[in-house]
């Protein structure tokens, strides 16, 4: 197992890692729109921070030697599931190869963010 570190994505606010590579696949951990140059949540809109997240991901599966386009499935958790509409215009832009997806509305989400979305990817 490989761990996966980026500075073009937020560093982790817990015991885990950006993402880890096993076995020709990688898995992010779960994103949240901290800009990674300020380690703040400056996104304030659904759309805003969708942009973000994809963002980010984007760049730790660059690190890992993969794309969004080899996206093989999503885990996206939203904190207002009357978001969802908006969610899908942002993410559809991201991840265009349409990978599986479960998406869930969830209570509340770190540093009180409106999404987090985690990603497993062949390398």
């Amino acid at each position: 197992m490989e761990k996966i570190y980026t500075k073009n994505a937020p560093d982790a606010i817990g015991p885990y890692s950006q993402a880890v590579k096993v076995n020709g696949l990688v898995f992010t951990s779960g994103q949240i729109a901290i800009n990674p140059q300020t380690g703040n949540v400056e996104a304030a809109t659904i759309e805003e921070q969708t942009e973000q997240v994809c963002t980010n991901l984007k760049n730790v599966l660059e690190e890992a030697g993969t794309s969004l386009e080899k996206t093989v499935k999503t885990v996206c958790f939203l904190k207002n599931m009357e978001d969802f509409a908006a969610f899908n215009g942002v993410y559809g832009k991201y991840f265009t190869e349409k990978p599986a997806r479960s998406c869930v509305a969830v209570k509340q989400l770190p540093k009180d963010v409106l999404v987090e979305v985690e990603v497993i990817a062949e390398v």
